[in-house]
């Protein structure tokens, strides 16, 4: 059975990228090397591996993964650390009246 990862990098700017593989070593090592020039992490290395989730079935683990990429930076960090009763509210949009 082959295994899929979701994962999170830091980027050196303080922004976060989403993304899937199947060989989530050898992919974290091709960020950090900066394998590929038109990726969005080639310019905000160093990277460094925030979250990581395992998945048997590809389809799940894609769509996981588009899920959290629509996701503001404040709910991203929620799931990293943890703060799991969090995700809820922070999926809703606040109005402020100025």
């Amino acid at each position: 059975m082959k295994t899929y990862f979701v994962y999170i990098l830091l980027c050196y700017d303080g922004t976060y990228y989403t993304g899937i593989t199947s060989d989530i070593i050898k992919r974290i090592k091709e960020h950090s090397n900066g394998k590929h020039i038109d990726s969005y992490t080639y310019n905000r290395r160093p990277v460094k591996l925030a979250f990581l989730c395992e998945f048997s079935d590809v389809k799940l683990a894609i769509a996981k993964e588009k899920q959290i990429k629509k996701w503001s930076k404040k709910k991203k960090e929620a799931l990293i650390n943890n703060a799991f009763e969090g995700l809820p509210n922070l999926a809703k949009k606040s109005f402020r009246n100025e």
